[in-house]
């Protein structure tokens, strides 16, 4: 495989090539593309260096899928010129996501509906990705009515300055911000722009993505994000109802036996997932798994997972090893 990875020198497409190069991903030959102050810089890949090129260079040498993480005006722009030159593009920002004519892929919960014809496949938020993948067997098993969730969102999800603000705070050094407030010491209720319905954009999209990849419109979802002066991964508290009722052991059962999750559920241990636990892992991890005892058919939960890794870098090189050993790109779809 001839791998492009566009945004190869931010914080998520870093991760990409990490993560490409951990899960033994079969890259003949890195393109690594980014925007023009850095062409000419170099990433290291398996121990060797290789040159950032543009787009243009980049389409020019046929890669086979472009792993895309450089904002959503790019993916506007470059993604439609990849996928013209035949070339699958796997994009981790939010311009395609809500594309009717686009799949909203996370491969544990929907691999199954991508073709050879999907030379544009979006990548989820974050936060949606590891909320469906503890929501997946669930829905198969009791059908979810209703989820409401508070989010404690990792820094790095806004990206490398952000990163950089909260550590400045902490060393009590006046640079950049990225955020309208000190985000050291606090908690900020606000993550994205501001929606004409009181919710954020990241809510929205916690909203609206859960829906689409759930492949089910009757699902209601209502949350509230929050960002949170840590850097391991992002934290979910998820309240669920379903048709059904449940058995707590049964449940706990169906999550241990499905792909991507680890449960941590041992409280009389002291037992349960953690963002610094979570971090470099591309496992969701799922505890406090207990009976909301206010209403009928309601459990409560908290799903944590690194948000660079499985929220991102480790979703889009996921989708590629299916796309691969499904024979949806290379040589393999003509033959």
């Amino acid at each position: 495989m001839k791998v492009a990875v566009v945004g190869a020198t931010g914080l998520v497409g870093t991760k990409m090539l990490q993560v490409l190069e951990e899960r033994n991903f079969p890259v003949t030959e890195l393109i690594p593309v980014a925007s023009e102050k850095s062409v000419g810089k170099e990433v290291t890949f398996k121990g060797k260096p290789y040159k950032v090129v543009t787009a243009g260079d980049a389409i020019k040498q046929k890669p086979d899928i472009a792993l895309f993480s450089a904002g959503g005006s790019t993916s506007l722009e470059q993604a439609p010129l990849f996928a013209e030159a035949g070339i699958t593009v796997i994009d981790n920002s939010s311009a395609w996501r809500m594309d009717p004519a686009k799949k909203l892929v996370v491969p544990e919960v929907n691999a199954d509906a991508l073709t050879a014809e999907d030379k544009i496949i979006a990548n989820p938020n974050c936060s949606t990705i590891q909320m469906v993948v503890a929501l997946k067997p669930l829905h198969d098993k009791y059908k979810v009515k209703r989820v409401v969730v508070s989010t404690y969102q990792s820094v790095t999800g806004t990206g490398v300055k952000a990163v950089d603000q909260l550590f400045n705070e902490r060393k009590g050094i006046d640079g950049p911000k990225v955020y309208p407030y000190q985000i050291d010491l606090n908690v900020l209720p606000h993550i994205d722009v501001f929606q004409d319905n009181g919710y954020t954009k990241e809510e929205m999209k916690m909203i609206l993505e859960t829906k689409k990849i759930m492949g089910d419109d009757s699902i209601r979802v209502t949350a509230t994000t929050v960002r949170i002066p840590v850097i391991g991964g992002h934290s979910e508290s998820v309240n669920i109802e379903f048709e059904n009722d449940f058995d707590l052991t049964e449940v706990r059962e169906l999550l241990s036996n499905s792909p991507g999750i680890i449960v941590v559920d041992d409280v009389a241990n002291l037992k349960y997932p953690m963002p610094l636990d979570a971090h470099e892992k591309d496992e969701v991890f799922v505890g406090r798994i207990r009976r909301d005892e206010t209403q009928p058919n309601t459990l409560n939960a908290w799903i944590v997972s690194d948000n660079l890794r499985k929220g991102a870098a480790t979703n889009a090189v996921q989708i590629a090893e299916y796309l691969v050993a499904k024979k949806l790109v290379g040589d393999a779809v003509e033959a």
